[in-house]
């Protein structure tokens, strides 16, 4: 069996390890954003520097040289361009030192990086084994130990169901966006018709009104979904659409309308309960993405008790 000792040294080297590539993979993900910003800058100056050059070019031969001479100042305007290119050519090759530099600095990042590679890994090996040597040995720690294991699962399996529910919460918006899109071109041209529109609006607002009709299907199959998940993680909800049934919005729009006016006002209707259902799925959606981070923040909580047990 290891050795305490040996085992504690294993895991210090591997903490540091561990330690060392998260720095350097931070290190990577700033220099990426610094050598994107480089090249953008360098691009631009690169364009600078090709106008100023072509002023030269202008004023060494053509119209602007003929032009300038007649003005008797060429020799001036000439001796202020080159000036103003040599310039630009500094800067051009200033950003084109820093890019490289950069790039340097990212290979040799990555290099680094890349023989750490297994060290999280490694790291997480270690603890888990002197974890067991704790739990085995009757170690004062091991209960506590073992309570942190279990928070730890629970942690797990509620991050995954949040995490479920907040990706069908957003699939829910994207789906009533569209209803909600089509909605507002319906009511669009019902103002139009209410106006003397005419065939022509009543067509395109009974188009819009189909196509909200077959969204809307698509929107509560989501909602459906979402509510699912919702219950998963302690949410009782039953969304639905308004008047929601076997007619869906065609029945409710179509049968028994009696004047522009009614429809009208039964399209708006519809749009603000659509839009008030879309904000109620805003909002569910939003609370489970702050629970998950709520849940990340606690398991990182624990991870860092957990080491601080196995390390000490």
């Amino acid at each position: 069996m290891t050795s305490t000792p040996d085992l504690d040294e294993r895991l210090r080297e591997a903490a540091a390890r561990t330690h060392r590539a998260d720095h350097l993979r931070r290190l990577c993900e700033a220099t990426a954003e610094q050598i994107r910003q480089a090249r953008d800058t360098l691009a631009e100056l690169e364009r600078e520097l090709a106008r100023e050059e072509h002023d030269v070019s202008r004023l060494e031969g053509g119209l602007s040289a003929a032009l300038a001479r007649l003005l008797g100042n060429r020799e001036e305007r000439l001796a202020r361009e080159r000036a103003e290119v040599a310039a630009a050519g500094q800067r051009v090759e200033g950003h084109r030192a820093r890019l490289a530099q950069l790039e340097a600095d990212a290979h040799a990042a990555e290099a680094e990086l890349a023989g750490l590679a297994s060290a999280p890994e490694e790291y997480a090996r270690l603890l888990a084994e002197k974890e067991r040597l704790l739990i085995n040995g009757g170690d004062p720690r091991a209960r506590e130990l073992a309570d942190i294991d279990a928070a730890l699962r629970r942690v797990a399996a509620e991050t995954r169901e949040h995490t479920e529910a907040h990706r069908a919460g957003r699939a829910a918006q994207d789906a009533l966006g569209t209803v909600l899109r089509h909605l507002t071109s319906a009511r669009s041209a019902s103002t139009w018709d209410l106006f003397g529109g005419g065939l022509i609006a009543d067509s395109i607002e009974h188009d819009r009104l189909r196509t909200a009709d077959q969204a809307a299907w698509h929107a509560q199959r989501a909602l459906d979904v979402f509510s699912r998940e919702l219950a998963d993680v302690g949410f009782a909800a039953q969304p639905r659409l308004p008047k929601v049934d076997t007619r869906w919005f065609v029945d409710t729009f179509f049968d028994n309308i009696i004047t522009d006016a009614i429809k009208h006002q039964r399209i708006e209707n519809t749009r603000a309960e659509v839009e008030k259902m879309a904000r109620w799925v805003h909002d569910m959606s939003t609370l489970m993405n702050n629970r998950c981070a709520q849940l990340l923040a606690e398991r990182g909580r624990l991870l860092a008790r957990r080491e601080r047990l196995l390390r000490d």
